[in-house]
């Protein structure tokens, strides 16, 4: 008897599978109770603000260890560099060409309402000031940058400031410890948080479709559909790349499924990096190139949505009756490239990025009202393959550019070394 009442107790499930439980739990009773699902919003805005409290600090602590590990190894550090952002255009270019396939297929702007479904930020810009992007990298004001939840000043200044504590040599070592102490209060912290993360999922569910609703998606069904095969497409695109390095894609995709569920369900990369992270280290990637790859590849890497991108501005020109020559699909293949990584500090991000490519091929920037409406179930799909997909990124750059790692004596150790022994 009391073997049976554990194996049925929710409460010993999986955290995986608790979180799949609150996400089917909060589709029903938004669907069912609307008003009564309406009110459940603070409980997962409370949960968003909690994990968003620690990611800075994680971020901050993270990377300039990560740097500080390797700042004697500048080689090292640099093939770790230079392997992620080339995987990370190879997938922009991989990411967009999927999108305009499907778009050549499916055709799923074709005859669709011209009818606004939602609303735009507004002021929404239609391109990104290049003088400007670079400039707010350079954090006049650290601690403001970070108040601010900038993420990408804060990878700079990390960046630097790790290097800067592999130059000064013994001289850092206390600084080091206190900063090791306080990624793993971080780290604990973390659990604290997730442990309450199927109740979050469940609340901020059933918010979400007791607020949009189904009318708008069933109007835009097509592009819907169309989407999540893209998406589908991307992750067996991913799986073939874990196969071709020695992994177990299956294995993989197990290890991460709580923040993919995390991501899928609060819309938000962000809200999943803490935990990420976690997963990772527990699948033996060393802390080092964790701490550099999956910052980077959150602020630079977010394949989901950059197919998105090429197949939202190519929905919009055939709704409105815009042939798509070589020359426009060109057009758009470039400016989307640009675009995805020229909007990664910028508010409404995403927005801004669909925003310029619809000005590059001579649409109007209001035609995005026509797929608001549907938008935040599209980011749902989208936000979960951007987690899958800087999984990869890391699995990559430990495949080619972590061989061997330093260790803070200074002494070359292969990965599978540095591994197991928790380093």
């Amino acid at each position: 008897m009391t073997s049976r009442t554990m194996t049925i107790n929710p409460l010993k499930w999986p955290l995986a599978i608790q979180m799949l439980a609150g996400l089917g739990l909060g589709l029903g009773v938004g669907m069912m109770w609307p008003n009564f699902s309406i009110a459940l919003r603070p409980l997962g805005t409370a949960f968003v603000e909690a994990i968003k409290m620690i990611v800075i600090p994680i971020v901050f602590a993270t990377v300039t260890l990560g740097i500080y590990r390797m700042g004697k190894e500048l080689k090292t550090l640099g093939r770790i560099a230079g392997v992620c952002f080339l995987y990370f255009y190879v997938a922009t270019v991989i990411s967009i060409i999927i999108g305009l396939g499907l778009n050549a297929l499916f055709h799923p702007g074709a005859g669709a309402s011209l009818a606004a479904t939602g609303k735009l930020p507004a002021n929404l810009a239609v391109s990104v000031d290049w003088v400007k992007f670079f400039m707010d990298m350079i954090p006049s004001n650290i601690l403001a940058a970070m108040a601010a939840q900038k993420v990408l000043p804060t990878l700079v200044f990390s960046i630097l400031f790790g290097l800067a504590l592999a130059g000064i040599g013994e001289t850092a070592r206390p600084l080091v410890s206190a900063l090791e102490a306080i990624m793993m209060a971080m780290f604990k912290i973390t659990k604290w948080i997730t442990s309450t993360a199927p109740i979050a999922i469940f609340a901020i569910v059933a918010w979400l479709f007791a607020s949009q609703g189904l009318a708008t998606v069933m109007a835009l069904a097509k592009l819907v559909l169309v989407m999540y095969l893209g998406l589908a497409i991307m992750v067996l695109v991913f799986w073939l790349m874990l196969k071709m390095i020695g992994e177990k894609p299956i294995a993989v995709t197990r290890a991460i499924m709580e923040p993919v569920i995390l991501a899928f369900s609060t819309r938000s990369s962000e809200v999943t990096l803490p935990l990420h992270m976690e997963k990772l280290r527990a699948m033996g990637v060393p802390e080092r190139i964790i701490g550099v790859v999956l910052p980077l590849g959150y602020a630079f890497n977010r394949d989901g949505s950059i197919m998105y991108f090429a197949l939202a501005v190519t929905f919009l020109a055939e709704a409105y009756g815009i042939a798509l020559s070589g020359s426009a699909l060109f057009t758009i293949l470039m400016v989307t490239t640009i675009a995805s990584k020229g909007s990664a500090n910028v508010p409404s991000g995403g927005l801004v990025a669909v925003a310029m490519v619809l000005t590059a091929i001579g649409l109007p920037v209001e035609a995005l009202a026509i797929i608001a409406g549907v938008d935040a179930f599209l980011d749902m799909g989208r936000t979960a393959v951007n987690v899958f997909g800087n999984t990869v990124a890391v699995k990559l750059v430990q495949k080619y550019a972590g061989d061997t790692v330093v260790d803070e004596a200074g002494a070359a150790l292969p990965v599978a070394a540095t591994e197991a022994s928790g380093a």
